[in-house]
């Protein structure tokens, strides 16, 4: 197939959960299929990403969102229904450039990765399309919501109801819909939402592999992009709820926060006893190997969380919220331990640092769990299967 593929950023570097999901179905898929790529941003791409992006495709395209019209956007948007964060990514000039190249190029299919990149496909009605809502944003938007302190809870109340309806609605314009789990599925409100695949994430368990000569430093890490509101909250819960019990048991016992553009409430917890934020890593699994335990007790957000694939492939035993194995789905105290309050995140993580022997199990138990259940070239398969099939159905 000729795909033609619209995403909301450029897919490197692999900081973000959404830009890791694409550049990986992207490389699988273009095994098999002519890709052409069109990026939508509002930075400049680092130096490094033309070259990643060779690898995952046959031609590519970079638009960049002019600041203004971002701005005048929002602006205008505040009477319509459309969600603030697809029109803070449609811009009229880009559409009638992706028209043309879809005029020219013909393709097979087209892929929008996120409602954000809807807009620019919705209505080529020549062509079938696959939409990936990846995750359920308006269910995040909630829990963001029942977080957030006044005004911010009457904005995230208002963003959350254009989500839901655009959610709804944009299903209708796409045959193939897919999503990162069914978790998420359950959160968009249409009634026939059991037509949208399940296409989860995988993980490289070649390169995410605890082979690194590094000898833990620390004793929790939690990893992340560290301007990303589910990440600075779970990193304040960490330091700020958490820690303090177990430094009652454990005085001298330290965390690393790992993970690029650290907010300035991230940076203010580096201040904290035995806490240090390290902000970008060049190689991630280094931050993984510097630890003994993986610390993730997400609060609010949605999908599937890489960062959980990525410490269990790296052997390291992982501590969790209910809400983020949700999507992963290991068995609590087999593969992982899960918790929902502080006391018992402390109580848990205590007895995994005074037991090295538990801790080398559930370490190996969660590398055989992510092995056999997440595989990024079985993951695409299900994804080149949703698009054929939908492109059978528009011929006939």
């Amino acid at each position: 197939m000729r795909i033609f593929v619209i995403l909301s950023r450029v897919p490197y570097p692999l900081e973000k959960g959404d830009k890791l999901r694409a550049f990986h179905q992207l490389k699988e898929l273009k095994k098999n299929n002519e890709i052409i790529l069109c990026c939508i941003t509002d930075i400049q791409p680092v130096p490094e990403a033309e070259l990643a992006l060779k690898e995952i495709c046959h031609e590519f395209h970079i638009f960049h969102l002019q600041k203004w019209r971002i701005y005048a956007n929002l602006l205008f948007n505040i009477l319509s229904r459309k969600p603030f964060q697809v029109m803070y990514f449609y811009q009229k000039s880009i559409h009638t450039s992706i028209q043309k190249l879809i005029a020219a190029s013909v393709p097979d299919h087209i892929f929008c990765q996120l409602i954000r990149t809807a807009e620019y496909a919705k209505n080529e009605h020549d062509y079938p399309k696959t939409l990936d809502y990846q995750d359920a944003f308006s269910k995040g938007m909630e829990r963001r919501m029942k977080k957030a302190k006044w005004p911010m809870t009457e904005i995230f109340a208002a963003e959350r109801r254009r989500l839901i309806n655009y959610e709804n609605i944009i299903f209708e314009y796409f045959e193939g819909k897919t999503i990162i789990s069914e978790e998420d599925r359950r959160y968009i409100y249409h009634p026939e939402r059991k037509n949208i695949a399940i296409v989860t994430n995988g993980i490289d368990t070649q390169y995410f592999h605890n082979t690194l000569s590094i000898q833990p430093v620390y004793d929790l890490v939690f990893t992340g992009n560290m301007s990303y509101p589910p990440n600075i909250e779970t990193a304040e819960y960490i330091v700020k709820n958490v820690m303090p019990l177990i430094r009652k048991t454990k005085p001298h016992a330290t965390l690393l926060l790992a993970g690029s553009s650290p907010h300035r409430r991230v940076k203010a917890l580096d201040k904290h006893p035995g806490v240090h934020v390290s902000g970008w890593v060049d190689d991630i699994r280094e931050a993984y190997a510097s630890a003994r335990i993986f610390f993730a007790p997400m609060q609010i957000g949605t999908g599937l969380q890489n960062k959980l694939l990525e410490a269990m492939a790296m052997e390291l035993p992982c501590v969790t919220s209910p809400l983020a194995n949700k999507a992963l789905k290991a068995k609590d105290k087999d593969d992982i331990f899960e918790a929902n309050i502080p006391e018992d995140y402390a109580r848990l993580i205590v007895e995994l640092l005074d037991d090295p022997f538990l801790r080398n199990q559930l370490g190996k138990r969660a590398r055989t769990f992510v092995q056999s259940r997440f595989s990024w070239e079985a993951s695409c398969q299900q994804l080149e299967t949703v698009m054929a099939t939908k492109n059978k159905a528009v011929v006939v």
